[in-house]
């Protein structure tokens, strides 16, 4: 007999996945979508964000659309001694407008993202569902074509985040920070 604990668990994660398969942009445009982003916002549950959070600042994406459609996805941030921290991932579209798919080597987890809300001039919201070893976390994101954003933004991105599941305190906008030279 299952405990109470692992019901309530698995009605969460199915509300969490089928909550998931209605965020979609429906007017998504690869091309409008690639480009320079700071990633200005995160918000996540996940055990490693919480541990890491305090020290945690902005970095940017670099997304180039390929010839068939999928995207080329390039982080970068300046670690505090100077150093740059990158990791690129190849984003597999889906049938779904701003669905993409990929594993992760560095983390070894399966990625569903999706871009759920943008002006491509300005911002755009970014929501993964991330898995390792039948485990899944949310993260979403708020890109920025620049290091700010207005305050109605941010509140947008929090709510979006709050209504996702994120705890308030997991709801963080991050510091400006040197960029990382290009590569």
């Amino acid at each position: 007999m299952m405990s109470v604990e692992l019901k309530m668990m698995c009605v969460l994660l199915f509300a969490v996945f089928v909550s998931a398969e209605h965020l979609s942009m429906t007017d998504f445009d690869l091309e409008k979508m690639s480009g320079k982003w700071y990633i200005i916002g995160m918000a996540t549950n996940a055990e490693w964000f919480v541990s890491h959070k305090a020290n945690m600042k902005m970095g940017t994406a670099v997304l180039v659309p390929t010839e068939d459609g999928d995207l080329d996805l390039s982080y970068t941030n300046m670690n505090e001694n100077g150093s740059c921290w990158r990791m690129n991932h190849l984003a597999n579209r889906t049938e779904t407008p701003g669905r993409f798919v990929f594993t992760s080597q560095r983390w070894g987890n399966d990625n569903d993202m999706r871009v759920v809300d943008a002006r491509f001039d300005e911002y755009a919201f970014i929501h993964t569902i991330k898995t390792k070893g039948g485990v899944s976390d949310l993260l979403n994101a708020l890109y920025g074509r620049n290091t700010t954003v207005t305050e109605d933004l941010v509140e947008k991105f929090k709510t979006f985040s709050l209504d996702t599941g994120i705890l308030q305190e997991n709801i963080l906008i991050l510091p400006p920070y040197e960029e990382c030279p290009t590569a």
